[in-house]
């Protein structure tokens, strides 16, 4: 049958997970950090799920679908709250506790120096054409990765210049910035350290925009290498 469903638009869905939490049908549900239909006869085509996304990419379309199956629906949520309750929403925003070892003054490791080689180091900040970035090593990295990565410093960050930002909470697109950044200095090579998380890496890619990178990376033989830490590492 013809029926009015929803449709949603992966490019852009920015995996905030608030749709699949508004759905109380269970139609919508995360996959690989995007929203997605998973059942056309869950969906019952009231659109609770529209007005709690921020980016509309959720519409409703008129097309071929299973008609809407309330038994269905209700037998699913039934089964849902008999188990273990399921997080729908974005991977980043889920809560989790570590097991972190607590360790005495005595046997704590010496402080080590900050490696940190400038300032600012926010990518909205720092200066385009700013002396430290000719000749340099370019680490661009998201700002949880410093506090999930106990080495960050000495691993990464030591002898690079570092810019940061928060690809998903950040209301910017740092791609013409970049852009410019590698196009008017001499930068040696690019380094780009996100979390592991998948919304981390969908938004990275489009508002660090690996293409900025890669586009001129093939005009200027730049080493690049993507790395991503765990959130327990």
């Amino acid at each position: 049958m013809v029926r009015r469903v929803i449709e949603i638009d992966r490019d852009k869905c920015n995996g905030c997970g608030a749709c699949a939490n508004a759905c109380h049908e269970g139609a919508i549900g995360m996959v690989n950090g995007k929203a997605k239909l998973l059942r056309d006869d869950y969906c019952d085509g009231l659109g609770d799920c529209l007005p709690t996304c921020p980016t509309g990419a959720i519409t409703f379309v008129e097309r071929e679908a299973l008609e809407y199956d309330r038994e269905a629906v209700e037998k699913n949520m039934k089964a849902k709250a008999e188990k273990k309750e399921v997080f729908h929403g974005c991977p980043s925003s889920r809560m989790h506790t570590f097991n972190r070892t607590s360790e005495s003054i005595e046997q704590m490791p010496a402080v080590n120096k900050s490696q940190l080689g400038q300032w600012p180091c926010q990518i909205k900040l720092v200066p385009i054409n700013a002396p430290y970035f000719n000749n340099a090593e370019l680490l661009i990295a998201a700002d949880c990765t410093a506090y999930a990565y106990a080495n960050m410093h000495n691993e990464f960050m030591r002898g690079k210049i570092t810019v940061i930002g928060c690809p998903k909470l950040d209301d910017i697109d740092y791609s013409e910035k970049l852009t410019e950044i590698i196009r008017q200095n001499d930068i040696k090579s690019v380094t780009i350290v996100r979390m592991e998380v998948p919304c981390c890496l969908s938004v990275l890619n489009r508002k660090i925009s690996l293409k900025c990178c890669s586009f001129l990376c093939h005009l200027k033989p730049i080493p690049y290498s993507p790395i991503k830490p765990s959130s327990q590492s």
